[in-house]
């Protein structure tokens, strides 16, 4: 809701606007010599290729992970240790992390054989949409032009490791490794590898804590229309909001939660604990009151065609 409040004051640049605010905040513009005015044509198409008709993965989503990612950038152990170059990467990345968004999900677009599904041969389809995208307005921004080329090469690929840790299907993989970091206590943020899987962990968590469940819900009526089988959790005749909500804080919001509240035990992450606790309160509240029975087939998707997805691709 802030962030439709934002996007409405400043005539809807919210990306645009609060993303330069923090490259010019952490003196990246300085650092890096950034030509302003090419850094805002980058940030300009960026927000272009948002889809506004998307109603969760838009312009707006991504400003609000963009903020987020500061707040995470701020906690006392990062803020010390982080260089700008990790710094410039994270905000990058957050900007770019659902660049160019068709609106359905990664299942959708290979039972639809779509062009990205074959593209990335069906493994993170939409991450590495979304990367290969961001790629391609750097390059034709020219922003970094006058780096070397191995470093905006090296740019890009950790770009791409960071967009393609929001791919939920890998949450096992970070989860697993972010606690036995934990445990073992080797955790080094001087060690530049170690200071990318944080930044990796942190864009995971922004990918679950973010997530909205009713979004996906839309997918059903989309799947029932092209008659194809309808996606796990996302048939509201046999899964109540409540109980899917419930269930994807508890087995995937919580524990890395509970972990990320190991190594930073401060003011944020706490707030993100007693957050949840919250919100899987009132989901309990709601879940006792429904009645259980599914609803109708949501209108706005009946008026839906073919022509819900991209149909030329823009890759670099």
């Amino acid at each position: 809701m802030v962030f439709i409040k934002l996007n409405t004051v400043v005539t809807g640049n919210s990306l645009v606007s609060l993303t330069f605010h923090l490259f010019n905040l952490h003196g990246l513009i300085e650092h890096f010599q950034l030509d302003t005015m090419k850094l805002r044509r980058f940030l300009v198409m960026v927000q272009e290729d948002y889809h506004s008709q998307n109603p969760y993965h838009n312009a707006v989503h991504a400003a609000d992970v963009t903020q987020a990612m500061h707040c995470y950038l701020k906690e006392p152990k990062l803020s010390k240790s982080l260089t700008p170059w990790d710094v410039l990467l994270s905000l990058i990345a957050a900007a770019t992390h659902d660049l160019d968004h068709p609106g359905v999900n990664q299942p959708f677009l290979i039972k639809t054989n779509h062009y990205l599904a074959t593209l990335y041969k069906n493994t993170s389809v939409l991450e590495n949409h979304h990367w290969r995208s961001a790629v391609g307005l750097l390059r034709e921004s020219g922003l970094f032009a006058h780096m070397s080329l191995e470093n905006r090469q090296l740019m890009e690929s950790q770009i791409g490791d960071l967009i393609l840790a929001t791919d939920i299907s890998q949450q096992n993989e970070y989860l697993s490794m972010f606690r036995s970091h934990l445990d073992r206590g080797d955790l080094c943020l001087e060690n530049a590898n170690h200071r990318h899987f944080i930044l990796q962990v942190i864009f995971y968590s922004q990918a679950i804590s973010s997530f909205q469940n009713e979004v996906e819900i839309s997918f059903r009526d989309i799947e029932k229309k092209y008659h194809l089988g309808v996606s796990p959790l996302c048939d509201r005749q046999t899964e109540t909001i409540a109980n899917i909500q419930i269930g994807f804080m508890t087995y995937l919001v919580e524990p890395l939660f509970g972990e990320w509240a190991r190594f930073s035990n401060t003011r944020l992450s706490q707030t993100m604990l007693g957050h949840l606790g919250l919100n899987k309160a009132s989901w309990k509240g709601v879940q006792r009151e429904q009645s259980g029975s599914g609803d109708d087939v949501d209108p706005a998707f009946e008026e839906m065609d073919s022509d819900i997805l991209p149909q030329e691709p823009r890759l670099s």
